[in-house]
């Protein structure tokens, strides 16, 4: 039986490494500490995901006067933005590790979330030192650089830096540790918009985002203090006592080889699995940043369009479990195949939504999104590339996935803008899953 501590060739650890206290002095494995630590990261990024922006967005057309297609190309280009940033950011997580990214994303989003409650504040101050007539100018660069703050803290780097770090401490049982992270995160995200509008209904949207920015600020000193990067730095090794020697656990089992970014990037798999999340969060952001306009047009309240993500979240865990275990013995291909199948039951959703069994597809469609997102993007990079360049690869795909997701609200509101609903976006997407589906049959782990 493999030790969990690595007994011959102990690495050095890193300044600071084993500040406040050292892990492997502890008498249980400290995967099991990092694993809550790294999911309790993911949810502390939910201001920053669209999930969270999406709860606000009537309250800033409000508060700085601008049309929704305006607020929509402010958050397209704010995720753009931080987009192009955050192929580069994942190679300091490379060198710093999760730890440190994980409390330093935490306190900058946070910092960034009070800024956002002053927005329109800030927004009016500097248009009175200019001449008449660039007010809503600058409210659209203002909101513009709060999105891309909000984005590049949130959606990226804290949730890359939290997810990754999971992955470093598991390896045979990653499928269960990211299962434990998908269904918390199932839960959690569903909740958000809930427990967002009941802040905004307490006090106010500004009040709101300076409560959400203490929390995230809370959780900054919880991953400083409790997060470790990697397992090797404190003389032990993934999975710990749960590691079993010359146990094949999966049906994909890495050569050994260790790819660089740029040999990862130029395998058919790695495209056909970075687009499959790219539709999925395009879409699911798309959805989430204009809930409340999509349903008010099929002739259903706020109330009811906040609510759908609950029951999506109940069968997102079922698909979470099911996902990660399957995922330790069967091809990722055909996971990717089940999350694409998702995007199609959505985006048909939406295209015939009303308050009949159009409903259902939207519902099943979304969990199974969902469900299925947490794992191609967490468990392809590691098994298919290896743990060497895990946060050059992972920040490259992210950076796209960000991408997409920005052009999603654009795109839904441009429909929207120009005939009056939003059909014609989500029958694209359904064409664009279609597509995906097919081309997931030959998406095999690269040689």
């Amino acid at each position: 039986m493999k030790s969990d501590r690595l007994t011959h060739g102990r690495q050095p650890s890193p300044r600071f490494a084993n500040f406040p206290f050292d892990p492997s002095a502890l008498p249980f494995f400290y995967g099991t500490v990092v694993l809550v630590c790294g999911t309790l990261g993911v949810l502390a990024s939910a201001p920053g995901q669209t999930v969270g922006v999406s709860v606000f967005t009537d309250f800033l057309i409000e508060a700085h006067a601008l049309s929704r297609s305006w607020i929509s190309f402010a958050y397209l280009a704010g995720t753009i933005g931080s987009a192009l940033l955050i192929s580069r950011a994942g190679r300091y997580y490379d060198r710093f590790g999760g730890r440190w990214v994980s409390a330093i994303s935490a306190a900058m989003l946070a910092i960034v979330l009070v800024g956002m409650s002053f927005s329109d504040v800030i927004a009016r101050a500097v248009a009175s030192v200019l001449p008449g007539g660039y007010r809503d100018s600058v409210s659209f660069f203002v909101l513009m650089l709060g999105f891309f703050a909000m984005r590049f803290f949130g959606q990226g780097m804290l949730t890359l830096s939290s997810r990754n770090m999971v992955l470093e401490w598991f390896e045979q049982r990653r499928g269960m540790a990211l299962a434990f992270i998908g269904i918390s995160i199932a839960f959690g995200f569903s909740a958000t918009p809930p427990f967002f509008e009941w802040l905004i209904q307490r006090g106010g949207w500004s009040w709101a985002w300076q409560v959400i920015a203490t929390i995230v600020g809370g959780f900054s000193l919880l991953a400083f203090c409790f997060a470790r990067s990697r397992p090797e730095e404190h003389g032990m090794l993934p999975d710990g006592p749960f590691a079993k020697e010359g146990r094949k656990t999966h049906a994909e089992t890495l050569s050994g080889r260790q790819f660089t970014l740029s040999e990862a990037r130029r395998t058919y798999s790695f495209w056909v699995f970075t687009f499959s999340v790219v539709l999925s969060g395009l879409l699911l952001t798309a959805f989430s940043f204009h809930v409340v306009s999509i349903f008010a047009d099929a002739g259903m309240s706020r109330s009811r369009a906040v609510a759908i993500f609950v029951p999506a979240a109940c069968v997102s865990v079922v698909v979470e479990f099911a996902g990660s275990w399957l995922s330790d013995f069967v091809k990722l291909k055909y996971l990717a195949m089940v999350q694409s199948t998702g995007s199609l039951m959505l985006a048909l959703g939406l295209s015939f939504l009303d308050a009949g069994g159009s409903i259902v597809f939207v519902v099943v469609g979304m969990g199974l999104m969902q469900g299925m997102f947490g794992i191609i993007s967490g468990v392809t990079w590691p098994r298919f590339f290896g743990r060497l360049h895990l946060g050059a690869i992972s920040g490259f795909s992210t950076s796209i996935v960000v991408a997409g997701t920005a052009v999603g609200p654009y795109l839904f509101s441009v429909s929207h803008d120009q005939v009056g609903r939003y059909q014609p976006a989500t029958l694209l997407c359904a064409a664009a899953a279609i597509v995906l589906i097919g081309l997931s049959w030959r998406a095999d782990r690269p040689e």
